[in-house]
């Protein structure tokens, strides 16, 4: 007799890995000992320091939190298909987090002795489930469901990068572990790590590593009554102890730690114990290192239904940054990543202000990020510049329809405000109704920016060429991108008066390299990056990519990229410019993270030789892209 319910947990299975590389009669007889679980919203699977199950878990149905309950830190969220709870499986240990219901979920219990054979046998299944427990991503398609965050979020191959982040991705350590000499008592020890606060002490002789005393070491040896407290470091320690280099991924600290069995790493100049100490890494690292990954992240995010659930989430991001720049991570890679999760923060605020709306939206609408948003070049917080275009509404409707995104746009301005994103001092805003019209009234005010093009009017258009669509109908977007480009061939001369305007902002540097800073206002004395040295290269670069009629790359660094594409003769300068931007971004974002602001307006007095000489080296490339723009399009009595 058919056993039906076995049936269905192998076609369940079979559809992710490691399962699905099982052959059909092995996964059925596996099948067979499945245990079902049922688990309410908020009823714990497992605890941190819990006895190991006899079992791995799969989430048939559901979500179940990974979290550290140490620091009330949620590390992630598995749902259908997931992997949790190898650690039993792999590592032969107690738990170390906790797994919770996030919501009714029910689990499929595979059972570890039943399971093991299959990891010796199925070559492929036990490199997986090492692959996963190491780098933490339980997700069976991890390309496919990077692919479809990805989709989600408004990105392509990024989100699948990111995927992989944790190959590459540096873990913090601490620089300066503490330390006691091979003679120091069991005694001394448990006092020095109790008042240091930490979980291991290094033995050292002559700044070289002897060996390594955890709380494990104390408990074996001394609370045991194997040895007494007057015991000897040297006798306690476990040794030879276990080193590595300092430029470690959270793949390879992960593997080190499950290779020997151990807690803690002991990091030094050239990897062996026969040189200097740099640091230590810990579980606990590991584990905050876990919490900060992109894939997490994303998450983290995409499962809040509050602001300040997105907001928690978000200086998560922040930490990630930090450690980025920490861990001089390229910047093109920086700014995909974190750009890919400022974008997932404002869609998800977006979603949870429309679940707030009294009805849904009367028509298609698009919600465009503009500025360094829509560059994808904002890692810090910075004002707000975004618009709405909606559909074009029947007769008789169009005033219902702009009052209701007003209504919904000024609570998402709002969300945004909270999160730390401060209103655009000029309302450059969806809230305000000159940014948010219909497709029909956009394309109108953007040909008259185009036909007439003022001072004011070219600086609204640049802004407008800038965009990125983070929520919502992209054809909206679409259309209006191709009316613009179309318009720009109908008024050639529009390109002398954006080109004009790329040269108003004044050069970094004076007469003799000196650095030009403010003269007067709340910023005296300043140097202003983003005016002096980053708004001429991203101007420059927009003026230029226009002309060519690309419409589809809106960032500076892909702009400059695409350039040197096209005009091998100033290939050079267009990736000197590239890799300016990406210089002064990089630099900005140092000091607005040192700062706790924008990064914006720079205390000369603050940096290093170093730094200013790093700063200076890009004045020379504003100066000659400026140059290039005066002459291609004849401007001429600018200063540049």
């Amino acid at each position: 007799m058919k056993n039906i319910i076995s049936e269905r947990v192998a076609d369940f299975l079979k559809k992710y890995p490691p399962f699905n590389e099982l052959h059909e009669k092995d996964l059925l007889l596996l099948s067979q000992e499945v245990t079902i679980v049922h688990r309410d919203k908020g009823q714990v699977v497992f605890s941190g320091g819990e006895t190991a199950h006899p079992h791995f878990y799969v989430v048939h149905k559901g979500a179940v939190e990974l979290r550290n309950e140490g620091n009330n830190e949620v590390i992630d969220l598995c749902d259908e298909g997931d992997i949790f709870g190898l650690r039993p499986l792999l590592a032969r240990e107690e738990y170390i987090l906790q797994a919770k219901a996030y919501e009714e979920s029910i689990l499929y219990a595979i059972p570890i002795e039943t399971f093991k054979p299959y990891t010796q046998t199925y070559e492929e299944i036990g490199n997986f489930l090492i692959e996963s427990f190491a780098s933490n991503t339980r997700s069976p398609y991890a390309k496919m469901k990077a692919e479809q965050v990805a989709v989600a979020i408004g990105g392509d191959q990024t989100l699948d990068q990111s995927s992989r982040m944790l190959d590459f991705q540096p873990i913090s350590f601490t620089k300066k572990p503490v330390c006691c000499k091979p003679k120091t008592t069991a005694k001394e020890v448990a006092e020095i790590m109790t008042s240091k606060k930490v979980g291991s002490v290094l033995v050292v002789e002559d700044k070289l590593p002897l060996g390594i005393i955890t709380d494990k070491d104390l408990r074996n040896n001394i609370v045991t009554g194997k040895l007494p407290v007057t015991a000897e470091a040297s006798k306690i320690m476990s040794s030879p102890v276990i080193t590595y280099p300092a430029n470690l991924t959270v793949t390879q600290a992960q593997m080190a730690m499950m290779k020997a069995g151990i807690s803690h790493l002991c990091l030094t100049e050239d990897g062996t114990p026969d040189s200097r100490i740099v640091g230590v890494i810990s579980k606990n690292d590991l584990i905050v290192a876990l919490g900060n990954n992109p894939s997490v992240l994303i998450k983290a995010v995409k499962r809040a239904t509050k602001v300040k659930q997105v907001k928690a989430a978000h200086k998560g991001i922040m930490r990630l940054l930090q450690g980025y720049l920490d861990n001089n991570i390229p910047m093109s890679i920086t700014l995909k990543i974190i750009s890919e999760l400022n974008d997932a923060c404002v869609k998800q605020l977006i979603h949870i202000c429309l679940e707030k709306m009294h009805a849904p939206p009367p028509v298609p609408f698009a919600w465009l990020a503009m500025g360094s948003q829509g560059r994808r070049e904002q890692l810090l917080k910075t004002d707000q510049d975004n618009a709405i275009i909606y559909q074009d509404t029947e007769p008789g409707k169009e005033e219902a329809t702009q009052n209701y995104f007003l209504k919904f746009a000024s609570k998402v301005n709002k969300a945004l405000q909270q999160l730390g994103y401060e209103y655009c001092p000029a309302e450059m805003m969806a809230s305000n109704s000159n940014w948010c019209m219909s497709l029909m009234a956009w394309k109108s005010t953007v040909s008259g920016w185009i036909s007439n093009p003022g001072k004011e009017q070219v600086l609204l258009s640049s802004i407008f060429f800038d965009y990125n669509t983070v929520y919502g109908d992209t054809k909206l977007a679409d259309q209006l991108s191709q009316h613009i480009f179309e318009a720009t061939k109908d008024y050639p001369n529009f390109f002398y008066h954006l080109a004009e305007g790329a040269l108003q902002n004044p050069s970094p540097s004076g007469f003799f390299r000196d650095f030009l800073v403010e003269q007067d206002g709340a910023h005296k004395d300043f140097f202003d990056l983003k005016r002096r040295a980053l708004m001429p290269l991203t101007d420059a670069a927009r003026v230029l990519i226009l002309s060519q009629h690309i419409k589809s790359i809106s960032g500076t660094v892909e702009r400059y990229e695409k350039m040197a594409e096209l005009e091998e003769n100033n290939r050079e300068l267009y990736l000197s410019c590239s890799y300016a931007t990406k210089a002064l971004l990089k630099f900005r974002a140092k000091q607005g993270m040192l700062h706790h602001d924008s990064g914006r307006f720079i205390a000369l007095n603050t940096l290093t030789k170093e730094e200013k000489i790093k700063l200076k080296r890009t004045f020379k490339t504003i100066k000659e892209i400026q140059t290039l723009i005066a002459v291609r399009f004849k401007v001429s009595n600018k200063v540049v």
